[in-house]
C-alpha cells in the first residue's frame, strides 16, 4: 500500500480565512516545492536544513501567486516519515486553488482522505490505534473526549496492549518449543507463571472492555431525554439548560410535535438534550407520532428527566407516582431523575410533603424553576454524577473505538479458552492455537496484523489533508 509519490492537500478548513496551509508529502515533495518557490534571499529549498522556515513567493512562471512561508521537514523526521513541506499562504480560496493546481501540474496528486496519517502508520511513525486517535482528536468537542484522544495518541492504550502481547508471545514461544520436543515430554513454560499471566491479561482486558461503556458516551455525547406531560416546562427547561431560546415555548398544549436536540458541555463532558413531545392521551395523529417518538428517545437515552408541574403534582401525586413506577419498570436500567418544575410556586411544607411521597421510589429528585433558572445548576451536577469520570481523572486508559472494543472481546474469549486448557491439562498444540488467536486480536488493535481492506475502512473516515 505504501506509495512514495508526492501528495498534496489543504491542511486547514476549506473556505476563506486569514491564512491557509497546503501540505505536500513524498520523496519529491521538497523538489516540487523548490520548483515553485522563490525565496526573498535566493535560497534553494533543496539546500536547506530540516525543520526550518523560509519566506518567499509562490511563482507560476513569471506570475507571482502569493507571498508565503514554507516549512521544511525532511524524512524520516516528519509527521509522515517522508519529505514534507507546508506552504502557509493567505487564506483566499482563489489563492489556495491556484497554488494547489500549480502543484498538481508539477507532479503532485491530490491526497486521499487520511493519507498523510496512513503514510505515518505505514512508515512506523504511529501504530494503528494512535493513528485512529488522530481522527478522534480532530473531532473532539469537549475536554473529556480531547483528553481521551490525547492519551491514546501518546500511546497509552497501545503500550498497554503491546506489553501484554509481548509477555503472551514469550510464553507462546515456549509452548511452541515444547511441541518440538513432544517425544521427550518436557515443559519449558512454567505453568504457574503462565496462569498468573493469563489472570493478569484477563483482568486488564475486562477493565478495558468495561471502560468502553463510559468512553463511548463521552466520545459521542450522553443523550438525555426530557419527558413529561404537555405544558410542564420541558422546552423551557431545555432553553434554561442551553441558556438560549432553542425550543418554542407556548401555553398551548402539544406545541412540541417532534423531538428537538441540542448539545451542552457540563464539566468537560458532552450531553445531548432531547426535548420530546408531551406524554398524554390524544386523537391528534401528528401529536401521537411525536409521543411514540418520545418513548423511542427514552429507549435510546442514557438518562431520562421526568418533568412535572409542581401545582399539578400537589393534587395528582398518587397518579403521577404510578406513572413514575411505570417508566421505572419499563426502563429498569436507565437512570431516572424526577424533576418538579415551578419550585417558586411551592411552600417549604409542600416541598417536604412531595419528598416524603417519593422517597420510597428510590429515585433522584430535584426541585427547580426552569423559567427563573433556579436549581438548574443542581440538575447539571446531578447529570454529571451519572458519568463515571474517575478513570478519566486518574488518566487511565478508556476505550472509545468500536473496532478496539470488538478486538478486546475476541481476545478475552481466546484468553478464557487458554485458561480453561491450562486448568484441564489440555495438550500444548491445542493451547497454542488459542494463544495465536489471542495474539492475532491484540495485533489487530495496534496494526501489527492488518490488511488493505481494514486500513481503507479506517482512513476513509479521516478528513482530506490529515
Amino acid at each position: 500500500m505504501l506509495n512514495n509519490d508526492a501528495i498534496v492537500a489543504l491542511a486547514t478548513p476549506s473556505g476563506a480565512g486569514a491564512i491557509a496551509i497546503i501540505r505536500i508529502s513524498g520523496q519529491e515533495a521538497i523538489t516540487i516545492g523548490n520548483s515553485v518557490f522563490k525565496s526573498i534571499k535566493n535560497k534553494k529549498l533543496l539546500n536547506q536544513k530540516t525543520h526550518t522556515l523560509h519566506l518567499g513567493h509562490i511563482v507560476d512562471g513569471a506570475k507571482t501567486l502569493d507571498e508565503v512561508l514554507v516549512s521544511i521537514f525532511k524524512g524520516p523526521n516528519s509527521y509522515t516519515g517522508e519529505n514534507t513541506i507546508e506552504i502557509s499562504c493567505h487564506g483566499s480560496t482563489y489563492i489556495q486553488q491556484q497554488i494547489i493546481q500549480l502543484l498538481l501540474r508539477k507532479g503532485c496528486r491530490m491526497a486521499d482522505a487520511g493519507e498523510f496519517t496512513l503514510r505515518a502508520f505505514l512508515n512506523g511513525k504511529l501504530d494503528l490505534s494512535q493513528a485512529e486517535a488522530v481522527a478522534d482528536l480532530i473531532s473532539s468537542d469537549n475536554e473529556a473526549s480531547h483528553q481521551i484522544a490525547m492519551q491514546q495518541m501518546r500511546g497509552g492504550f497501545s503500550n498497554e496492549i503491546a506489553k501484554l502481547r509481548e509477555e503472551l508471545l514469550n510464553f507462546a514461544s515456549l509452548i511452541e518449543l515444547e511441541l518440538d520436543f513432544a517425544e521427550e515430554d518436557v515443559e519449558f513454560a512454567d505453568r504457574t507463571q503462565f496462569h498468573e499471566l493469563l489472570n493478569r491479561i484477563e483482568f486488564v482486558l475486562k477493565r478495558l472492555i468495561d471502560s468502553f461503556a463510559v468512553g463511548n458516551v463521552i466520545k459521542n455525547g450522553i443523550p438525555v431525554a426530557i419527558v413529561g406531560e404537555p405544558n410542564v416546562g420541558k422546552s423551557t427547561l431545555l432553553n434554561a439548560l442551553l441558556n438560549e431560546e432553542r425550543a418554542i415555548v407556548s401555553e398551548i398544549a402539544g406545541t412540541t410535535r417532534d423531538t428537538i436536540e441540542d448539545e451542552l458541555v457540563i464539566g468537560g463532558i458532552g450531553f445531548r438534550f432531547i426535548d420530546t413531545a408531551g406524554i398524554r392521551e390524544t386523537i391528534d395523529i401528528v401529536e401521537s407520532i411525536g409521543i411514540k417518538k418520545t418513548f423511542e428517545k427514552i429507549e435510546q437515552a442514557q438518562v431520562a428527566l421526568y418533568l412535572f408541574d409542581s401545582l399539578k403534582f400537589k393534587v395528582q401525586s398518587s397518579e403521577y407516582i404510578i406513572e413514575i413506577e411505570k417508566i421505572k419498570n419499563q426502563f429498569p436500567l436507565k437512570p431516572l431523575v424526577v424533576v418538579i418544575n415551578k419550585l417558586d410556586l411551592l411552600s417549604d411544607l409542600e416541598i417536604s410533603t412531595i419528598q416524603k411521597e417519593l422517597e420510597t421510589l428510590n429515585i433522584k429528585l430535584i426541585f427547580l424553576s426552569a423559567k427563573e433558572k433556579i436549581g438548574v445548576d443542581e440538575l447539571k451536577n446531578q447529570l454529571l454524577s451519572f458519568v463515571n469520570t474517575g478513570a478519566l481523572r486518574n488518566n487511565e486508559t478508556i476505550v472509545t473505538n468500536t473496532r478496539h472494543y470488538d478486538s478486546l472481546l475476541k481476545a478475552l474469549d481466546e484468553i478464557t479458552k487458554v485458561k480453561y486448557g491450562l486448568e484441564t491439562n489440555l495438550s500444548s498444540d491445542l493451547m497454542a492455537i488459542d494463544i495465536k488467536e489471542a495474539l492475532y486480536h491484540f495485533g489487530m488493535i495496534t496494526g501489527q496484523v492488518t490488511n488493505d481492506e481494514l486500513l481503507g475502512n479506517i482512513f476513509a473516515n479521516f478528513c482530506i489533508g490529515k
